[in-house]
């Protein structure tokens, strides 16, 4: 069986139009060295701009963007309509054959609620975040039947739970789910920096490699940030079956055929 490979693509990379370019011409390289591919992707900055324009608030809570029925709307406008739709509009444009998902398709992710908890006044309280989910379940069948029949699906992190209804779940956390799910060999996380780095103003302090166990043990005093739910992204990979995962910079797009090569780049995550 060939190698399979799941892309985490978001953050600013995704608003850099030539960039976007370059991303999906080496996904085409990956394809056609025989590796079966899988994208995932959110799309905050373009939530962000959706909102602006419409005036809906937009309200966070211990990191999590607070949701209603009405920006779930929106929210899954942007994300399947918007970001989905263009990115399978260039990988076609490129010869390639992808499809777009959400997890609702074929009922590849079953959601729950986000339980958030905050302490008030020294003690615990449950705070409603509205249409904010978690993955509960994967059902890998129809992205498994896609793959076989040489696709290249493209999925955004809209699920909806046992009842039908929908939520917007973490788009890091989405991917790490699928990626142990699947037991990927490459699970790739593109950001916009270069990996872990111990002092985010030093370039050089780049992590290469890290274990489990490190990054459960030192993350507290050396990650913060966007980069935390990227590593809690890869260690629920890992725990769930993936093969490898890896942080690279998604503002470098020959770092996606490096990493499957086993090439030095960004953080790699191991068991």
């Amino acid at each position: 069986m060939t190698e399979l490979v799941l892309i985490k693509y978001g953050g600013n990379a995704m608003r850099d139009d030539a960039l976007t370019h370059e991303i999906v011409a080496r996904i085409g390289q990956l394809r056609d060295r025989g590796m079966r591919v899988i994208v995932v992707h959110g799309g905050g900055p373009f939530i962000e701009e959706m909102f602006t324009r419409t005036g809906m608030k937009s309200e966070f809570v211990g990191g999590h963007r607070k949701t209603t029925p009405e920006a779930l709307r929106y929210v899954e406008m942007v994300l399947k309509g918007q970001v989905n739709g263009k990115l399978v509009q260039l990988c076609n444009a490129t010869g390639q054959r992808a499809v777009g998902l959400s997890g609702k398709d074929g009922r590849m992710v079953t959601a729950v609620p986000r339980v958030h908890t905050e302490i008030v006044d020294g003690l615990e309280k449950n705070v409603d975040l509205g249409r904010v989910g978690d993955v509960a379940a994967v059902d890998t069948t129809l992205l498994e039947l896609l793959l076989q029949k040489d696709f290249l699906p493209i999925v955004t992190c809209i699920a909806s739970d046992a009842e039908g209804m929908d939520y917007n779940i973490n788009a890091d956390m989405f991917a790490g789910h699928l990626a142990g799910a699947l037991r990927v060999d490459h699970y790739l996380v593109l950001t916009d920096v270069d990996g872990v780095l111990t002092d985010i103003s030093d370039p050089t302090s780049l992590v290469s490699e890290m274990s489990v166990a490190e990054v459960r043990e030192d993350r507290a005093s050396i990650i913060s940030g966007g980069m935390i739910p990227k590593l809690e992204s890869c260690l629920l990979a890992l725990e769930k079956g993936a093969k490898c995962a890896r942080i690279i910079n998604g503002t470098e797009p020959d770092q996606l055929v490096e990493a499957v090569s086993e090439k030095q780049c960004g953080t790699k995550i191991y068991s």
